[in-house]
């Protein structure tokens, strides 16, 4: 998948480019190909396709942040609704916020509880960070250490339960939002705030 992603990403910067007719019409059929390869033996290559024809101008990863809020030694953690597991706090970023400012918001939706953020712990790649394998979208995951300075645990329309868990009592994981490495190393951050923000 790592080549139709790729091939993806040349196709729609190409066409956000061109303004040559010819490599424009290459740069669909790039397109057409990418979604080939990811469809691969499903027969989804036109919802692939589609989805595709959505994205306009430079392609880029998506951002992702996640909020680490520890109390008494306990991380924060909330329920996902879509899969019935446990993460950290967070979701994608959104347009005219900063990331600070967006995994705070997101803080607040999810758990009920006000924060603050401290620092940018880490900037990982997904498709490096052992989650499990996504097709379509290339994606770069903001993690930072925040402080908790008000509010109450509150569940919410995306999650079901809000809870504190210590490092070595880790719930079942939606691992496509958060690993249990990723959550080990953000322990090391809160208990050693000199550290440097770790990235691949």
């Amino acid at each position: 998948m790592t080549i139709a992603r790729e091939v993806r990403a040349i196709a729609q910067t190409g066409l956000a480019f061109t303004a040559d007719g010819f490599d424009h019409r290459r740069y669909l059929r790039l397109r057409e190909l990418a979604a080939l390869l990811m469809a691969q033996g499903s027969g989804e290559q036109e919802s692939i396709l589609e989805l595709f024809r959505q994205e306009q101008g430079y392609a880029t990863p998506k951002v992702d942040v996640r909020g680490a809020a520890f109390v008494d030694g306990r991380v924060l953690m909330v329920r996902e609704i879509s899969d019935g597991r446990w993460t950290l706090p967070g979701g994608w970023a959104d347009v005219n916020q900063s990331a600070g400012e967006c995994v705070v918001r997101e803080i607040a939706e999810e758990s009920g509880f006000k924060a603050r953020a401290l620092k940018l712990a880490a900037v990982y790649d997904y498709q490096r960070s052992g989650h499990p394998p996504r097709v379509i979208d290339s994606i770069y995951k903001m993690f930072f250490i925040c402080e908790i300075t008000g509010g109450e645990a509150r569940a919410s329309d995306e999650t079901s339960e809000v809870a504190f868990f210590a490092r070595h009592e880790l719930p079942p994981l939606s691992l496509g939002r958060t690993t249990a490495a990723q959550i080990e190393r953000m322990f090391h951050h809160a208990e050693r705030p000199e550290l440097g923000a770790d990235f691949d």
